[in-house]
């Protein structure tokens, strides 16, 4: 059974048990274009060649359509690809009997461009429409969907009907190979945006020059515009997208939703991303909102933020775990100057692997001189949050599960926060500081939180990297979560979770209350429970939408 049809049966169950009462990197995925050119030039022919007799509802740019067998709709080269920027409204719907909306290659909206080249960005840019129900699936590991300044997705699903952006190895009909779908498949959602950036000097901003590359793929985002609209994503599902390095080496990766400069006009909401091979969601600057995102077995950073994002999140549950692979998995050798330091690996199909570094990887700056003084580092503020790692290293980097992990001038608040490790075996931890994410280490702090982790901190007690405010040398990070008593440190053993993925708000171990959050920004809904999901909630979406990616991401 498809992750499709189980989230879908996920969801009908939970419904029904209410009437009765889910960094650095090594590796380079092969490629296979398996394009084959079918789409239907529609100027004289309303039936897409491959129809069956009803009426093609594949979707239409210009005189092309896709080809429609029946079920599914296919759209190659020449209708989208990495050559083909589509600069006008497109539109995607639901098909009949679970249909599938399938690329071989990339689906670009909007003109990229590098103004210092003599090129204007259009500001009002064409829309990508996925309707509530539609599926897009992508057969290979360079097809993504990038999102350019100026253009929109609104790609806005309902429980019931989520849309969904996986491999087409997820559905068998579609699988040649017949492997099943893995981690990787497919490059994932890039949007860019014209937030600000501190990739970008504040003379670049003032000229109109901040064109800054993204990573995996070329193409340009940054500006001036924090309030930027790049549209809406809700109630959807990301799976098996993300990849390693493109060209650039370490760090040059794909994610499963990359936002790059994305303003607050934006809304990410009710987003499931499952076995992405970099990270879930990774911010470069910029200030959009996330909020109910459920992060399962991805093999980096659940949540990568960077570059100066001053943006919010609430409700965001992440899950650490292990997968099963479906094919063969090869990490190419690591080479420093002509000296292999790493051997290459193996992992056969059918390997148990772990999945999961960071839940959240924190990053204040690329840039921090003068010249940047208009891009502040990072500061987001967070409410509502579960992390639950587990005690491997993952698949790919080989690095630990952890929960936190905070560097390069990084600012924070955390309120509500339930950060859980029961095993530590192995030596993992639950968080860790690097020497440059204790520059600000004052300004980041967790309020009303729960930490029940067997291991708590990496590396040493207490702050004497030099890099730390002077007040707080010598102060152990005990004290320093501990916050005069705001947040609570448990043991790994104490009744935390009333079940996989809910706050046992019950439990005589949490005895720290929870925080109500009027006292911030209008964006956060009011808190009554320490964690993202509180058991008594169970008639809410978000419990539901929880429970259902939990219930998929475990069964896949």
């Amino acid at each position: 059974m498809s992750i499709k049809n189980l989230f879908k049966v996920s969801v009908i169950v939970s419904a029904m048990a209410l009437v009765g009462c889910g960094g650095d990197i090594k590796i380079k995925p092969t490629v296979n274009d398996n394009s084959v050119d079918n789409s239907t030039n529609n100027s004289n022919n309303t039936d897409g060649g491959g129809n069956t007799g009803d009426t093609n509802p594949c979707a239409t740019r210009g005189d092309l359509q896709g080809s429609y067998d029946g079920r599914d709709c296919n759209y190659t080269a020449a209708f989208a690809s990495k050559n083909i920027e589509i600069e006008t409204d497109l539109t995607f719907t639901e098909l009949p009997d679970d249909g599938v909306h399938v690329f071989n290659g990339a689906l670009l909206m909007g003109k990229d461009c590098d103004t210092t080249t003599g090129c204007a960005v259009v500001a009002s840019g064409p829309t990508l429409t996925v309707v509530e129900g539609a599926n897009l699936a992508f057969t290979s590991g360079e097809a993504i969907i990038r999102i350019g300044r100026g253009a929109k997705i609104n790609a806005i699903g309902t429980l019931e009907k989520p849309i969904t952006f996986t491999s087409a190895n997820a559905y068998e009909r579609l699988d040649v190979v017949g492997n099943g779908a893995q981690f990787a498949d497919w490059g994932g959602i890039i949007i860019n945006g014209f937030g600000i950036t501190n990739q970008c000097t504040d003379a670049q901003r003032a000229a109109t020059t901040c064109n800054v590359t993204t990573e995996g793929v070329t193409s340009y985002f940054g500006g001036n515009n924090n309030a930027d609209n790049s549209g809406t994503i809700q109630f959807a599902n990301i799976w098996y997208a993300g990849s390693g390095p493109r060209s650039g080496g370490e760090g040059d990766d794909l994610n499963s939703l990359t936002l790059n400069a994305v303003g607050s006009g934006s809304a990410f909401d009710y987003i499931h991303i499952h076995q992405g091979f970099d990270d879930g969601i990774e911010f470069f600057g910029g200030a959009a909102d996330i909020s109910h995102i459920v992060v399962t077995d991805t093999q980096d950073d659940a949540i990568d933020i960077d570059a100066g994002w001053q943006g919010n999140g609430q409700y965001i549950f992440v899950k650490h775990g292990t997968v099963q692979t479906k094919k063969e998995v090869v990490i190419p050798a690591v080479v420093e100057n002509g000296v292999v330091v790493e051997a290459e690996r193996v992992i056969p199909a059918g390997s148990d692997v772990f999945m999961g570094n960071n839940g959240f990887e924190t990053d204040g700056e690329k840039n921090g001189s003068a010249e940047y003084s208009e891009a502040p580092t990072s500061n987001p503020t967070f409410a509502n949050v579960t992390v639950i790692t587990s005690d491997g290293s993952s698949v790919r980097d080989d690095d630990p599960s952890q929960a936190f992990k905070f560097d390069d001038a990084i600012k924070s608040m955390y309120y509500n926060t339930l950060i859980v490790k029961t095993d530590g075996t192995n030596g993992t931890n639950c968080i860790e500081h690097k020497s440059d994410g204790e520059i600000n280490v004052d300004e980041v702090s967790f309020s009303n939180s729960v930490m029940a982790c067997v291991n708590e901190f990496k590396g040493e007690q207490t702050f004497i990297s030099g890099k730390e405010p002077a007040a707080l040398t010598g102060t152990a990070k005990a004290d320093w979560f501990d916050n005069s008593g705001a947040n609570q440190r448990i043991a790994s053993t104490s009744s935390v979770l009333a079940n996989a993925f809910a706050t046992d708000v019950d439990s005589a171990d949490i005895t720290v209350t929870a925080n109500d959050l009027s006292g911030l920004d209008a964006f956060f809904q009011a808190g009554n429970y320490i964690g993202a999901v509180s058991e008594n909630d169970t008639n809410s979406d978000w419990y539901k939408w929880v429970e259902a990616a939990v219930t998929a991401a475990d069964q896949d």
